[in-house]
């Protein structure tokens, strides 16, 4: 089921990021020969205008062919569209390579811009349906509801795992042979951690009235105690509509500063030679991320669908061949140069960086399977 879901998030934020580019091509008059739903081999279509809608074996994402969206000037010269044939040249004028500069740049843009704008109304209707947020990250002048202790991970074979804990369990109640508090904060838990103490606690469980009872002994680590849990104190923020978008937006532009601080941070240790990949998640672990989303709720999933849209556009954005963001840097360079780059570089500066990104995401991929294990 979670592959399912997965495969549904990741189709929806390509979709709507190829949509962006689909909708500025077409009001700047550029042709679009085809939209696809998926990735080849094709399993059926329809032509509406001048532009065919495919539907793909491959249900991971989508895209769109722009006509002269790979061309230079030269290639069209070569194939007779600069001609003096007055249709030619007008079907040249329909081209991508053909618009100014700034329309090219636009029509590059929108995909990462559409990828914002959802992230933007996931939040907003999370803010209107009752968002899940950290205590201490709550808008301005607002008391949270439904505050509770709750369980975001646990880890494999851990005491909390043995005795049943899963992640989206709210604790609400915690006793040892001398001491019981039914007030809950990470810092209680961290308190009642202690060698040969068994912790007796009540949680509840997606929509219990009445909780459940475990035991956890403490597990030694090198000295360190731990029943292997991450946890968090969490409340609903429900707002009404006018600030829900506004808190959206808020929320919108907060994660994506992080989403780049985070980003620099990695490329920078990584150049220094002190970064890993195995602190990224790729597919595989975001398979797992999915699941426990899911069994958190639909808003969580919500979040979670938000945050990678946010994500997918921040690395867009990173000005390397391949991406929208490369392709924006070579626009730079022609406009600066006043001259079109050499083809030949483009498309093999595009294919080298494509296989960069492939090799990158085998790699993420070799470390989320080393992680389940």
């Amino acid at each position: 089921m979670s592959i399912i879901i997965f495969l549904i998030i990741l189709l929806v934020l390509v979709l709507v990021h190829e949509f962006g580019h689909f909708f500025t091509a077409k009001r700047f008059g550029i042709r679009v020969d085809e939209f696809g739903f998926g990735f080849p081999p094709k399993l059926f279509g329809f032509k509406k205008g001048e532009t065919e809608y495919s539907f793909n074996l491959l249900p991971v994402g989508g895209f769109v062919k722009i006509f002269g969206e790979n061309f230079k000037e030269a290639d069209f010269v070569e194939v007779g569209f600069l001609d003096k044939d007055s249709a030619a040249k007008q079907e040249f004028s329909r081209s991508l390579v053909s618009k100014p500069k700034y329309q090219q740049a636009i029509v590059l843009f929108a995909g990462i811009f559409a990828n914002f704008l959802l992230a933007w109304l996931l939040f907003s209707v999370g803010f209107m349906s009752g968002l899940p947020t950290s205590v201490g990250n709550e808008p301005q002048n607002y008391n949270m509801k439904d505050v509770h202790l709750v369980v975001l991970s646990v880890l494999p074979d851990s005491p909390a795992e043995n005795a049943g804990l899963k992640p989206g369990d709210r604790i609400v109640y915690v006793k040892t042979d001398n001491a019981a508090t039914s007030y809950i904060s990470p810092e209680t838990i961290k308190s009642f951690v202690a060698p040969g103490k068994k912790i007796e606690m009540g949680y509840l469980r997606g929509k219990d009235t009445a909780y459940n009872m475990t035991e956890v002994i403490p597990k030694n680590d090198n000295g360190k105690f731990s029943i292997g849990i991450s946890m968090d104190q969490i409340g609903t923020v429900k707002l009404p509509v006018l600030r829900a978008f506004w808190e959206g937006l808020a929320l919108d532009w907060f994660v994506a500063k992080g989403t780049v601080i985070g980003l620099y941070t990695l490329i920078a240790e990584g150049i220094m030679g002190k970064g890993s990949l195995a602190e990224v998640t790729g597919p595989v672990g975001m398979v797992g991320i999915v699941s426990s989303a899911y069994q958190f709720g639909f808003v969580y999933l919500l979040s979670f669908t938000a945050l990678i849209s946010v994500n997918l556009a921040i690395i867009n954005l990173i000005p390397f061949p391949a991406l929208d963001g490369g392709r924006l840097l070579f626009l730079l360079i022609e406009k600066i140069k006043g001259s079109r780059l050499n083809p030949r570089f483009a498309n093999t500066a595009n294919m080298v960086g494509f296989a960069i990104l492939i090799i990158l995401m085998l790699l993420v991929t070799y470390h989320d399977v080393i992680k389940l294990f």
